[in-house]
């Protein structure tokens, strides 16, 4: 699908607004203004919809908005990934799918769900590149032994989303 094709709007949250970015085949984007890793272009999209863009990006915003009034644990979203990242950070990002909504998982184990235990840095790289904040949950990804480790929105946005989910005791970055 062509670029031209693809919408922006902001969406508000408690922690901050986000960018959302989105074709006619589902969400491309999701990221808190200012993140890093935050695209260059971003503001270059249209905010003008079609009929199908629009009705993603209320839906991304109206599940926003229930995950961050704990109504919902899980986002039922049509993602658009395919002009997305390489391979093998489609791979790691579909591995943090599968974390369950109050559980958090460590690299290491990201890098063992992927067959691939010796790509400790390749894997946070790819975390750190997700183009989908929040709802592709990257912010369940701990250290080791259990401290909060580098996240592209802020060590202070991902503590309050893993205390928003449960996680009262993790430990602070090291």
């Amino acid at each position: 699908m062509p670029e031209s094709h693809i919408s922006r709007s902001l969406s508000p949250t408690p922690l901050g607004e986000m960018l959302v970015l989105c074709s006619e085949k589902g969400l491309r984007g999701c990221w808190f203004l200012g993140q890093s890793h935050f695209p260059k272009d971003a503001f270059n999209f249209s905010e003008s919809q079609t009929a199908k863009s629009t009705e993603i990006h209320q839906a991304v915003s109206h599940q926003l908005g229930l995950y961050f009034s704990n109504q919902i644990d899980k986002f039922d979203i049509c993602l658009d990934l395919d002009n997305e990242g390489t391979a093998f950070q489609k791979e790691v990002w579909h591995a943090l799918t599968s974390i369950p909504y109050g559980a958090t998982l460590s690299y290491s184990t990201i890098a063992q769900k992927i067959n691939r235990p010796n790509a400790l840095r390749a894997v946070g790289s790819a975390i750190g590149r997700n183009p989908i904040s929040v709802i592709i949950p990257c912010h369940r990804v701990i250290g080791a032994n259990g401290s909060i480790t580098g996240y592209a929105g802020g060590i202070e946005r991902k503590r309050s989303l893993l205390f928003l989910e449960g996680h009262q005791n993790t430990k602070h970055a090291q």
